[in-house]
């Protein structure tokens, strides 16, 4: 096995679909992979896939997710063919919900805990960074509800903000884990997401195509840094209820 390989985690999966060999064999680790795109464009089913895809080649997983609970994080699953609960009861794979209520504020609390800062017990949680690779979909809506980020904001200084959790995540990932984010672009300011597309080492953009009636969805790889095999530039998908994500097709620069 060539060294660039030996540096990847495999995203599984080779007898199902085709995605980790148009992204190249896996992904880099120590890598921050950033998945960007407008609501509805197959960001949390990538996501779902990667995680599953992490678990069968034997890497441990953390699931932040910010839309579903437990048992709709399964029942997803299971429309996508993805069998999560033995990695869920072997813990090899930790769910977590982040509950926001209709005011932003994080379910759990009490009135004195309202509008607690996310992005600050997100950082202090060790048990969610402790597998090799963390998840969480969608972090858009973590920096939304953070009160400390969203009074940034309103100061025009969230790049700083922006900064701030950026090294947190360098720390994170400088001994071999991956960190997924997901991000609708749509629902936060430029400034914010501008560094995360700076410093992601992994940056998919996923998009929807108008042809004829249908709606067309494609992987555009705008950077992949320690790719081991080549990656397609433009990777085109599906995603099938029974099935899962369907590689539809595949072109190269």
């Amino acid at each position: 096995m060539s060294r660039a390989h030996r540096n990847l985690i495999s995203l599984g999966m080779e007898d199902h679909d085709r995605l980790n060999k148009e992204l190249g064999g896996g992904i880099p680790r120590g890598s921050i992979v950033l998945l960007e795109g407008d609501y509805g464009a197959g960001k949390s089913a990538i996501s779902q896939r990667f995680s599953y895809g992490f678990t069968q080649e034997d890497a441990s997983v953390t699931f932040l997710s910010t839309e579903l609970t437990v048992s709709g994080f399964i029942d997803q699953m299971h429309s996508l063919s993805y069998d999560i609960v033995k990695p869920l009861l072997r813990e090899e794979l930790l769910f977590l919900h982040a509950d926001f209520d209709s005011a932003g504020a994080l379910r759990g609390g009490n009135e004195n805990t309202e509008r607690k800062q996310l992005l600050k017990r997100l950082m202090e949680a060790e048990t969610m960074w402790e597998p090799d690779i963390v998840i969480i979909d969608t972090f858009d809506a973590i920096l939304r509800n953070d009160p400390t980020f969203e009074s940034l904001v309103r100061q025009n200084d969230e790049r700083q903000a922006a900064l701030e959790i950026i090294s947190f995540f360098r720390s994170m990932i400088s001994d071999g884990k991956i960190i997924v984010l997901t991000v609708d672009p749509s629902t936060v300011d430029e400034e914010a997401i501008g560094p995360f597309r700076s410093i992601a080492d992994v940056f998919i953009e996923i998009q929807m195509i108008e042809v004829g009636n249908d709606i067309r969805r494609q992987l555009q790889v705008k950077r992949f840094a320690g790719m081991g095999e080549q990656v397609g530039d433009t990777i085109g998908f599906s995603v099938r209820s029974g099935t899962g994500i369907v590689i539809e097709s595949r072109s190269v620069a």
